[in-house]
């Protein structure tokens, strides 16, 4: 149940920020903010894949898995948490 709340929230606030984007900038900028939200989406719809890799990134060696509630928390923060503080200071709260 919770997958499906997750998946659905994610997908309401993607759908809002690609609606935003084409009204502000046109199909160009929808498209850069679209490729921008692919992994923060992906850390919230598949979690558990995303957290059992274990190998190499660039080089750096992932030796253990990361546990799901973490991956797909980390996706919340970038999906909703990076926007929302780049919208208050340039709001200038």
């Amino acid at each position: 149940m919770l997958t499906f709340i997750n998946r659905g929230l994610s997908l309401l606030v993607f759908l809002t920020y690609a609606t935003g984007a084409y009204y502000s900038g046109g199909f160009g900028l929808t498209l850069k903010v679209t490729a921008a939200l692919l992994l923060p989406m992906a850390c919230i719809w598949f979690p558990d894949p995303l957290g059992e890799y274990t190998g190499f990134i660039r080089g750096q060696a992932i030796t253990s898995s990361t546990p799901a509630f973490l991956v797909c928390a980390g996706g919340w923060l970038i999906l909703v948490g990076i926007p929302l503080l780049g919208y208050l200071v340039s709001s200038g709260m």
